[in-house]
């Protein structure tokens, strides 16, 4: 294999890597060192994935794309739909964060999960996660795309409920599953769109062979039609839109990703870092033709990523579980990468996905390994003080959270402070009378210092305060840990527990990642080099951020404003929690006020969701069975019973057995014959 022929070897190496834990797995897990061979055989193949990847995008050139194309696939008269991959700046990009940042995840996993009975189960399921996500953004036509979009969906389901015999993680996992449908019907019926649209464009402008579904051949015809058609790009791009709020969690479809993290955290971590709740940022990336095309669609997603950022920032503050802060802290930032999308400046939200890759990576993993210290218990209100044992966990999560946090030059700071000015000086989010993108702007600022105050409401309550909270624990609790199932070192947390550090397999990639939070975003801003990268065609003809007459706040303006955001944000953090866990946040939810109980349970909008769904899904099928199936199709089968038999009770009188009765019917029949021949014969028909 040479050149972008390596691709292939990229997309089959996780697949070998979960064979190998499928066939290999239990045999193995039972030897002396079966656990340590089946991490290397884990984590190796996603590795060498990656290097692989770095190989193609060294000698890739930003302003070209490539096909590579397999065996056929689907091949019938005027339709042929091959295996095909497209090597381009979007794909390559997301090759390196899947495979990269997944590698690590890898590691990591290999001493979280160490005491796992399902060793090598868990680890075909995450090997084949890379897989289906490296099909997802490789894909060179719609059907491949489909096949990676609704891979990752099924990885999901397994991993989060890996610990399936708990009755919580199968309900998160169905959970996640089941609103994802909804998302994935949107994204279906976007795709049959656009197929309908290709496969019936005017002579001339089709495709130009029988790759109907192929990229190549999509796009163009696509810019031709829905310039003539903008009703029709504005439907398409809001039903993809659908397809992206199920898999990146933005308002309503954003339920399942809090739940998601009853699995195990090296798969939240995978899950919102590297793979899954990017595809729908990935996914508009990818369709820019038909957003550049529709302002009005490109203004919903601009004001639906702008109320997701900060409807999630404030549910943040009610929560308790450090994974769920985390959760939706992740449903805030990709808000945030939807308002870059519907702003035009596609290479902004991908630089925001890199960025946010890095830190979130991290805070994820860090609370892993605080979870791990704390005898796998999660609620925040038993921490505090932790920072003086476990000092590497600490010191790397303060990298993340700086980062996330927005503080000058740290990664999360350059591509953030980029979406605001995106957003606010955009000419396509913007519709008569309204200007969604100047809208999302300021609500992202807004944001922006919100992150900084729960993100530091987290540090506190973790590693910071004046007490030691699990010293006081009155009673053993157990409603908030990652697991019962994570081994045999499981174990209650107590008054006299001391916390400890993670192993090397487990600090190690922590390093790596707060190395990247601090100066990841800095060094792919400098000399434009991530803007020249992204901002090649493959992206969009909007790859910059789109030019208005007058910038409506300078450049040099919005960083001091978005740096005031940031260290206003910790500021206020820091002075209501500098001394740990406040009493009306404590273990007496009653001492809660009404307002903080209504964010935490977000502000009812789960529980009436679920409401509606679980039990209005009954009564509108107990209203179908009773009205339609019982009394519309049953009651028409008896209706249509009696009326038979009140047909043939009246031709049963005729069958009366009398031989007279049968000679006058013979009789009336010749008669009525005779009758009608001579009315013919005597030209009555005429």
């Amino acid at each position: 294999m040479q050149g972008n022929g390596l691709i292939w070897l990229t997309l089959t190496l996780p697949v070998l890597g979960a064979l190998l834990q499928t066939l290999l797995g239990r045999k193995l897990q039972d030897s002396g060192s079966g656990k340590r061979l089946l991490g290397f055989l884990a984590v190796i193949p996603i590795f060498l994935a990656f290097v692989v990847g770095v190989m193609i995008a060294k000698n890739l050139d930003p302003s070209t794309s490539s096909v590579i194309s397999s065996v056929p696939w689907i091949d019938i008269k005027g339709l042929s739909i091959p295996f095909e991959l497209r090597i381009d700046t979007l794909s390559m990009t997301m090759v390196l964060i899947i495979t990269g940042i997944g590698a690590l995840i890898h590691l990591y996993a290999t001493g979280y999960m160490s005491k796992e009975k399902d060793y090598a189960r868990f680890f075909a399921y995450l090997n084949l996660f890379i897989a289906s996500m490296l099909i997802l953004v490789l894909a060179n036509n719609l059907l491949l795309l489909f096949v990676g979009w609704e891979g990752v969906g099924l990885c999901s389901y397994l991993l989060i409920g890996f610990w399936y015999e708990d009755l919580a993680n199968s309900k998160a996992a169905n959970k996640a599953f089941l609103v994802n449908r909804v998302g994935d019907w949107g994204l279906t019926l976007g795709l049959l769109l656009i197929i309908a649209t290709v496969a019936t464009a005017p002579t001339g402008f089709g495709p130009k062979d029988a790759r109907l579904l192929s990229y190549d051949n999509i796009f163009p015809v696509l810019e031709h039609v829905l310039r003539l058609h903008p009703m029709l790009a504005t439907t398409i791009g809001l039903l993809l839109f659908v397809g992206a709020c199920g898999k990146s969690a933005q308002f309503p479809l954003y339920l399942w990703l809090p739940d998601a993290m009853a699995g195990p955290t090296p798969v939240s971590a995978l899950i919102h870092a590297a793979t899954m709740v990017t595809s729908g940022v990935v996914l508009l990336s990818r369709m820019h033709v038909v957003y550049d095309l529709s302002p009005t669609a490109s203004a919903v997603v601009c004001v639906v990523g702008a109320f997701t950022a900060m409807f999630a920032a404030v549910i943040a503050f009610g929560q308790t579980d450090i994974k769920k802060v985390l959760a939706y802290s992740t449903v805030s930032q990709l808000g945030f990468m939807f308002v870059a999308c519907g702003a035009g400046a596609y290479w902004i939200a991908m630089f925001h996905v890199i960025t946010h890759a890095f830190f979130k990576a991290l805070l994820f993993l860090g609370s892993g390994a605080v979870i791990h210290s704390m005898s796998h218990e999660q609620d925040m209100r038993n921490y505090g003080k932790l920072a003086k044992y476990i000092p590497i966990t600490f010191g790397t999560m303060m990298a993340g959270y700086l980062a996330i946090s927005g503080v000058p030059l740290l990664s999360g700071a350059v591509s953030k402070e980029k979406i605001i000015a995106s957003a606010l000086e955009t000419d396509l989010a913007v519709l008569p009378g309204f200007n969604a993108g100047q809208f999302a702007g300021w609500i992202c600022l807004l944001t922006a210092l919100l992150t900084a105050m729960y993100m530091t409401r987290m540090m506190f309550l973790t590693f910071g305060g004046k007490k030691e909270q699990w010293r006081e624990i009155p009673v053993t609790t157990d409603d908030h840990h990652d697991s019962d199932h994570d081994g045999d070192d499981h174990h209650a947390l107590t008054a006299d527990h001391k916390p400890h550090e993670v192993p090397v397999s487990m600090w190690s990639p922590l390093i790596i990642l707060a190395v990247l939070s601090l100066g990841g975003g800095w060094f792919l801003d400098q000399g434009e080099r991530l803007k020249e990268w992204l901002s090649a065609p493959t992206v969009g003809p909007r790859g910059t951020i789109a030019s208005v007459t007058e910038s409506l706040i300078p450049v040099s303006q919005l960083e001091k404003i978005s740096a005031a955001a940031a260290f206003g944000g910790i500021l206020l953090g820091a002075f209501f929690y500098w001394k740990g866990l406040p009493k009306r946040e404590g273990w007496n939810e009653a001492e809660w006020s009404p307002i903080r109980r209504w964010i935490r349970n977000q502000y009812g909008f789960d529980h009436a969701m679920v409401s509606a769904a679980v039990d209005g899904g009954n009564e509108l099928a107990v209203l179908i069975d009773e009205n339609v199936d019982r009394g519309a199709i049953a009651g028409t089968g008896v209706g249509l019973g009696k009326l038979s038999e009140f047909t043939f009770s009246i031709l049963n009188r005729l069958q009366s057995g009398m031989v007279r009765m049968y000679a006058l019917c013979m009789l009336a029949g010749v008669l009525g014959i005779g009758l009608l021949v001579v009315y013919v014969t005597m030209g009555g028909h005429k």
